[in-house]
């Protein structure tokens, strides 16, 4: 009895008793630890025949194309933490649609759901006369002259209506901003609403258009004489010595001297640099992907087999 009581007594607490299950052990067993030794002998010897990984070398013209992932040059204003967020953003929208290279100058073409147009979108064709701001608030301008009535539309890059952006001609202008086309003759700022796409080759530099416009006689919007313009034709030719004067009296050429405004207006490069390694990968992969889309589309599967 008392045998069969002890074996009994056992078995119980052996069906109660608490199971641990172990998945896996952080000790290395005296196997594993003596052939981890020449495995890490192995991969010193590996790690000094194998080249160092080279980052992705960013292409320099990413800054100029990409403007809006670049932080905002006041200080005051930034936040790195929302940055970063911003950028995953922008590139997921960019997933979504293509937002190609275009400049101050070029001529665009935007399709945007409208829900007061007769298919429920809209198409607006004009040229780009600003760009401003950065990351999700980035926006840009376009301007054009319907029935001889100048229209504006601006237009957020990310926003989610927009459906598609066609560069119709794509050119830089003389000056960073043409506000000024709102003082100039209509002709300078009228353009088709059915106006074609010109195609650049791949590789060409982007053009650069030396128009001077013609501006209408005074008063004008801003006094365009104290901001240097290089693409306004006949500005000189209404302006008396009162204007002169004052043009003077507000210049201050020695702000070209003051470091401290440069540093505090632009990005350092070593910053856009941090900032474009980490875009540069996803916004390639997108360019590929497109351009080998653009080449399954050129093919055209013909209805009538031999």
């Amino acid at each position: 009895m008392n045998v069969n009581a002890r074996f009994l007594t056992n078995r119980i607490a052996q069906q109660c008793a608490y199971k641990r299950i172990v998945t896996f052990s952080t000790k290395p067993t005296e196997q594993s630890a003596a052939a981890a030794v020449p495995q890490q002998q192995q991969q010193q010897q590996h790690d000094a025949v194998a080249p160092p990984v080279r980052k992705p070398i960013v292409p320099a013209h990413y800054r100029f194309v990409y403007p809006e992932f670049l932080p905002d040059p006041k200080v005051e204003w930034r936040n790195s933490i929302r940055e970063k967020l911003e950028r995953l953003d922008m590139l997921n929208r960019r997933r979504q649609i293509e937002l190609p290279e275009f400049y101050v100058g070029s001529i665009l073409a935007v399709t945007s759901s409208d829900p007061h147009a007769a298919g429920k979108t809209s198409r607006f064709v004009g040229i780009c006369i600003h760009r401003e701001r950065c990351g999700l608030r980035a926006r840009f301008i376009l301007r054009n002259v319907i029935d001889h009535q100048g229209i504006e539309i601006v237009y957020e890059l990310y926003d989610p209506t927009i459906q598609k952006v066609e560069v119709l001609r794509l050119e830089k202008r003389l000056d960073d901003s043409l506000f000024y086309l709102r003082d100039a003759l209509p002709e300078f700022s009228t353009f088709d609403e059915h106006m074609e796409a010109e195609t650049l080759e791949e590789g060409t530099p982007v053009p650069i258009n030396e128009l001077k416009v013609v501006l209408r006689p005074r008063p004008w919007l801003e006094r365009w004489e104290r901001q240097n313009l290089r693409g306004v034709a006949n500005i000189d030719q209404y302006l008396k010595d009162k204007h002169r004067k004052s043009s003077e009296k507000v210049q201050k050429p020695w702000e070209k001297y003051d470091l401290m405004k440069q540093y505090r207006a632009t990005i350092p490069e070593e910053e856009q640099k941090e900032i474009f390694a980490e875009v540069h990968t996803e916004l390639h992969t997108l360019e590929l992907q497109r351009k080998r889309n653009k080449r399954k589309r050129t093919f055209v599967k013909p209805k009538h087999l031999a």
